[in-house]
């Protein structure tokens, strides 16, 4: 009989793992996806999934690699990620998560990592099943692959303006611009254009079977404030629940609240919130 209450996860525990994200669709959604790709041999993906629970049973899992994400963690799973992740250096770029989780994992670990670039402890959670009360913007369409240096500013725009760093400071932008075209090429990145010019752009920067999450909107600051953005998003709703998946969910800073009307517009509703840390 196991014992041990954490530890790596593998192949012949999938089915447990999918049981544990499917409670949390939002939360596990980019660890759903990983699994879905690569599955749980992690020489096939860029991270590991622990998973915590007495004997043979697990009840919280955490993901660990450039990002570091828990789900369904319990306290008593908070403090055993903890203290096996804070044995050795720090390896993710961020921790994200629903708040609790996130804020408590952060509160063990800030003093074996040192101090956190960011804090961002309430982001509501936003999910939407139904298309958005208001008429779609019809010049917002998927953007093609001749069109790539086109969406590269913004992005690299959006980015700067959202994290706080550029990720062009790394390689040059090469692994940023290589994420950016992967998206174009799936099908999952919206824009609208004037002339050559990007004035809004948003990325299915996630898909599972469960839900798809929005990342990367953006509207050009010359034209913020005409109204823009709640149509253009009012598209990409339509189309991701068409085509995508049968929910579309984002989170958001608390204090943008520009971005909370126009996501109100859209017809999302909160359900929970997620905090991040940003090294």
């Amino acid at each position: 009989m196991l014992t041990v209450p954490i530890r790596q996860l593998g192949e012949p525990e999938r089915a447990t793992v999918e049981r544990i994200l499917d409670q949390d669709p939002y939360a596990g959604a980019q660890i759903a996806e990983r699994v879905a790709a690569h599955g749980l041999n992690w020489w096939r993906s860029d991270g590991r999934i622990y998973g915590y629970g007495p004997g043979r049973s697990v009840e919280s899992l955490c993901w660990s690699g450039a990002h570091l994400v828990p789900v369904c963690a319990t306290s008593p799973a908070v403090a055993a990620f903890a203290d096996l992740l804070g044995a050795d250096s720090r390896v993710c770029s961020s921790i994200i998560g629903r708040a609790d989780s996130v804020l408590e994992l952060w509160d063990r670990l800030g003093g074996h990592w040192g101090p956190a670039r960011d804090v961002r402890p309430h982001q509501p959670l936003l999910i939407a099943d139904r298309d958005a009360p208001i008429a779609p913007d019809p010049a917002v369409r998927l953007v093609t692959l001749k069109e790539v240096d086109q969406l590269f500013p913004a992005a690299v725009a959006m980015y700067t303006e959202e994290v706080g760093v550029s990720p062009l400071l790394d390689d040059g932008g090469r692994g940023y611009r290589r994420r950016i075209a992967e998206l174009v090429r799936g099908r999952r990145a919206y824009a609208r254009f004037v002339g050559d010019r990007v004035i809004f752009k948003a990325e299915l920067a996630i898909v599972t079977r469960r839900t798809t999450q929005v990342q990367g909107v953006w509207v050009d600051p010359e034209y913020r404030g005409r109204g823009l953005a709640a149509a253009a998003m009012a598209t990409v709703v339509h189309d991701a629940l068409r085509r995508v998946a049968p929910t579309v969910s984002l989170y958001v800073n608390d204090y943008n609240t520009a971005a909370r009307r126009v996501y109100a517009r859209c017809g999302f509703v909160q359900q929970g919130s997620f905090a991040t840390i940003l090294f």
